[in-house]
Formats: structure tokens, sequence, C-alpha cells
């Protein structure tokens, strides 16, 4: 079975809703290939390794978090920027790319999904009055400490994070958002969170850990980010009846 790139993009949009956000970059189609999508690639970021093992597989089109032109970003498609280009456009194959709107999905989302696979429930955005808000807070059911929860996120990620923090604290309320989110451990604090979760860790964050008196764990951008994407991409082989395979490339941080 097969789409067009046009219906892919209209069941995004829809679902993803990216005329609400303020974002870095472009959200939606970032390079444009060929019209018939029978195959679809997604996965974190829109590296040359990615792109090269996806257009081996035979993807007419590729689905990421994190796409090109950000803000700020040298114009000039020289050096690499040429080669992932030209890669595409050889190809034919389509980028699309999503980056706060797939943050923020209240089911498909990587904040979402990293939740639902850490067994957090009764999750709710962190500031419920921010539409654009990617954050989230929510209840370890029963609680754990710190250390046990820190063992549950390597089992899920395969990588160790790093905790700040007292290995024996007793975690029940947690508080986490993906990827590059280690200002929000302010509002962390205020809304009443036991434990941070994130991606990096930046030095001033520290210090406020451990003089607010809450646990911050730091478990990799890139490894926090695998899974609203793959789960995007399997929500589109579903309801156009297209292969999908979500390719991840060796785990950076």
């Amino acid at each position: 079975m097969s789409t067009t790139l046009d219906e892919l993009l209209a069941y995004i949009d829809t679902t993803l809703e990216p005329g609400r956000f303020r974002d870095y970059c472009p959200n939606g189609l970032q390079v444009q290939g060929r019209d018939k999508v029978t195959r679809i690639a997604s996965g974190v970021t829109a590296n040359q390794a990615l792109l090269d093992a996806a257009i081996e597989w035979g993807a007419d089109a590729i689905l990421v978090h994190h796409g090109y032109f950000w803000k700020g970003e040298s114009a000039p498609v020289v050096g690499m920027k040429r080669r992932r280009l030209g890669a595409l456009l050889g190809a034919d194959v389509s980028l699309l790319a999503y980056h706060l709107p797939l943050d923020a999905h209240p089911e498909l989302g990587n904040n979402a999904r990293l939740g639902q696979l850490l067994g957090i429930d009764g999750f709710e955005p962190l500031d419920p009055e921010d539409r654009q808000g990617v954050g989230n807070i929510g209840n370890l059911p029963g609680g754990q400490t710190a250390s046990q929860f820190c063992r549950q996120i390597e089992a899920l990620t395969g990588q160790v994070p790093l905790l700040i923090g007292e290995a024996d604290a007793r975690v029940n309320r947690v508080a986490w958002c993906t990827g590059a989110a280690q200002s929000y451990i302010d509002a962390a604090v205020a809304a009443g969170a036991d434990l941070f979760l994130t991606g990096e860790v930046s030095e001033p964050t520290v210090h406020t850990a451990r003089e607010e008196g809450i646990q911050f764990v730091a478990a990799g951008h890139h490894a926090t980010e695998r899974y609203g994407v793959q789960a995007l991409g399997e929500r589109l082989a579903q309801v156009f009846s297209i292969e999908h395979r979500f390719i991840d490339i060796a785990n950076p941080v």
C-alpha cells in the first residue's frame, strides 16, 4: 500500500497542530521528495547516519524530531549541510520534522510516551495555562526511591542516568520534560515535584536541585526523545497501511 506526501502532511498537521507553536525551526515538510510514500523511516535527529540508513532501506520519507533550519543557524549550504541535503535531494526522499509539537502531544508526544513507558500515573501539564507548554507532572504508583527510578530509566533507555540528589530519597511526584529542558526545574519545584527528569544538565541546575531539595535526573537528550517520533511513525503506518522503520542511531547523549 502507499499514500501521498500531501495526505501524510495533512494527517500530521491535524494531529500535532504545529500552527499553535512558536518554535525554533520550521515544523512540517523541510525537504520535498517524491509524492508517493510506501515506506517511512523515523528517528530522533536527521544526521547523516540516519539519512544513509533510511535511504538504504528504501524510505520515501524520513520523519524526525530534530530537523534543519534552526534559528541562528548559518545559512550557506556548505559542508555538512550540503552533504545532508544532497543525500535527500539525490535520493528524492522527503524530510518531515516536528519539534515542539511532537514534544507536547498528549498521546504521541515525547513527554507523554516517556511518562507512559515509565509508569507515571495521572500526569498533566506542568503549566496548564501555557498552550505551548511541554513539561508534565504525575505520580509514581506506590512511590520509589530515586535510585529505583533511575534503574527503571536505565532499563528503558539503555544508559545510566545522572542523579543529582540522594539515592534513597523517596519519590512520589515526578515532573519531567524531555531533551534540553533543565531550566524547567524551577517550575517543577513550584509544582511540588519530588524529582525532575530531563535529558541534559547545566551547571546552575545542579545548585538549584541541591538548594531546593529536589532530586534531579539527566537521562540523555537523545535517549529521552526516542519515543514520540517512533510512536508517530507507527501511527502513520497503521493509518495509511505503509511500512515504517524506526532507526535508532547509536545513542549519543
